[in-house]
């Protein structure tokens, strides 16, 4: 099974920094449709989590897409034929039938919550207050702050998607950067659109 450090930041041999684009699949491929495009070259990102599910008699620790039905990809549009005829793909997210390329910038966030190794889940897009994170693993990252129990979660996601994750935080890492609002307290697991503040660590963020 590919884990999310084995699929999170793999490049072709020669890395030609085409745009990232999200590559919607079909349910349950996006692991297979990832090893497809590695096979292909290209340089692939699907962040995944590690989730309790149980089994008859017992429970089983399985690895699930944070972004169900869907596999990063960096792409060449003038060379898009061996992205389309990988089995399970179904098209390039985008504007009508013009692709649009994910902010570089979210993709690196999203790449260092994944690196981080802290808890994270799914989440649907949300108001609160932005913050940034001044300590901690994910230094430099500014998100939306939203308080679950005693939790302190961060939720970082792509715009083009609607979608993201949130990430548990301690609380001294938190530096609020703008004003309280009203936030889902109990947001359905399934994004909230940020940025990553920390522009000068891109290059070390996205290999």
């Amino acid at each position: 099974m590919l884990s999310p450090s084995a699929i999170s930041c793999q490049h072709a041999r020669v890395v030609q920094y085409f745009p990232w684009f999200a590559v919607r699949v079909k349910s349950n491929f996006e692991k297979s449709v990832a090893t497809s495009f590695l096979k292909k070259g290209l340089d692939v990102f699907l962040p995944a989590y590690k989730s309790r599910s149980r089994w008859s008699d017992r429970y089983k620790t399985v690895e699930r897409p944070l972004f169900p039905g869907y596999v990063f990809c960096r792409v060449d549009l003038n060379h898009r034929l061996s992205v389309m005829t990988t089995p399970g793909f179904l098209y390039i997210v985008g504007a009508g039938q013009t692709p649009t390329a994910v902010d570089e910038v979210e993709i690196a966030g999203l790449q260092a919550v994944v690196r981080s190794g802290l808890p994270s889940l799914p989440c649907r897009a949300l108001v609160g207050q932005t913050v940034l994170l001044n300590s901690g693993p994910l230094s430099g990252l500014e998100g939306t702050l939203l308080r679950v129990g005693k939790e302190n979660r961060v939720y970082v996601g792509v715009t083009l998607l609607q979608r993201g994750v949130s990430v548990e935080v301690d609380s001294e890492w938190i530096l609020p950067i703008g004003p309280p609002q009203a936030a889902d307290s109990n947001p359905e697991p399934l994004f909230s659109a940020v940025k990553s503040a920390a522009g000068q660590q891109q290059r070390s963020i996205v290999n």
